[in-house]
């Protein structure tokens, strides 16, 4: 074929879409819907944070503030001859003026011009409690200082992060093995075993939390102690398991083949065929696993307590919450520990979104 043929279609539908401009409308028109819906939702879904953040920046005299604007703000106010006064937008003959109450009546008050600070007091006549105040915006990046010297951030942080390695290490390694197993060996009863390890999802884990909770506390006396949180992530995880074995009964058998020819071992052909290409499958079971150890509160509250040598970073600040039932600090103990997990999550989200495409289809 020729490049004069090759150039034919192409030209042909060129000149096609130039002589049906209501079709092209028509596409622009359905695709520019359908990204505007998808801001739309993306928007609504992410209104909580950003009233999150927000509110984690307010001063805390602005929470009891009913006239005070949505952003982080403070009164404005108007320094002269050292002293202070509030400043308020007062409607006058010349149109509303940002003026500095000086004194107070029940029915004149007095300003003074901020433009003009040595002419006459203003006298307005008036309600002066009825003004709107005005307001200049004002981060309080201090909420997050008073949290941070509050609590002891640097020891939960290497808490948390003694817990996400543990456990990583614990689960990847055990998943991977048994669902290794799943994909490649034909075991007696196997497809029967697969099943009996997906419908354990389905049980709830206050079915299972009585007997759990007993053998940790009474048989073991693991009480104070982080071996309730991590021990159990060393014998695999249900849906990390099938979300690896999907992977792996998708890689040809070509590669593994011939490791195996030469000799390769299933612990070899594992680590040398298999892992290589299944990153992106691995680093997203890293991921669920690290936001599950970073979000966790319930095992921690009831196996550690108060123990402060092993509270990891999101169970400390929901305590410090209940102590300090002050909106902006529980919001801002929220960001602190939302933030991470979002950061993580980006630099990786490649491999993650990759892996989601990879473990719910086979490949051809």
């Amino acid at each position: 074929m020729t490049a004069s043929e090759t150039t034919q279609p192409i030209q042909a539908s060129v000149q096609e879409v130039k002589r049906n401009p209501p079709a092209r409308l028509g596409r622009f028109l359905s695709t520019g819907a359908y990204n505007l819906l998808a801001w739309l939702v993306l928007a609504v879904y992410l209104l909580p944070v950003a009233f999150m953040v927000v509110t984690a920046l307010k001063p805390t005299d602005q929470l009891s503030d009913n006239n005070a604007p949505w952003y982080p703000s403070r009164p404005a106010t108007y320094t002269f001859q050292g002293h202070t006064f509030p400043l308020y937008q007062v409607p006058t003959a010349q149109g509303m003026r940002k003026l500095a109450l000086v004194s107070t009546g029940r029915k004149q008050s007095q300003f003074i011009d901020p433009q003009d600070p040595q002419a006459r007091l203003i006298t307005w006549s008036g309600d002066y409690q009825k003004l709107r105040a005005d307001y200049v915006a004002d981060f309080a990046w201090g909420n997050f200082t008073r949290l941070f010297t509050s609590l002891p951030f640097p020891k939960m942080m290497m808490n948390t992060f003694l817990l996400v390695m543990i456990g990583e290490i614990g689960v990847l390694i055990s998943s991977i093995v048994v669902a290794y197993g799943f994909s490649r060996f034909p075991l007696p009863g196997g497809d029967l075993l697969f099943y009996v390890l997906i419908a354990t999802i389905l049980i709830p884990d206050k079915v299972t939390f009585i007997p759990t909770f007993f053998s940790y506390v009474k048989v073991f006396h693991w009480t104070g102690t982080i071996l309730p949180l991590v021990v159990n992530l060393f014998f695999g995880n249900a849906v990390y398991i099938f979300l690896l074995r999907q992977n792996f009964k998708s890689l040809p058998l070509d590669l593994e083949e011939s490791a195996q020819l030469d000799g390769a071992n299933p612990l070899r052909r594992l680590i040398s065929v298999v892992l290589p290409q299944s990153w992106p499958a691995v680093v997203t079971i890293a991921l669920l696993q690290f936001f599950y150890a970073w979000n966790e509160t319930r095992l921690a509250s009831i196996y550690l307590g108060t123990n402060s040598n092993f509270m990891p970073v999101s169970f400390a600040v929901q305590t410090y919450q209940s102590l300090v039932p002050i909106q902006n600090m529980i919001e801002a103990g929220s960001v602190v520990v939302l933030v991470i997990p979002v950061v993580i999550l980006f630099v990786s989200q490649r491999f993650f979104m990759r892996s989601m495409v990879i473990t719910g289809m086979e490949k051809r």
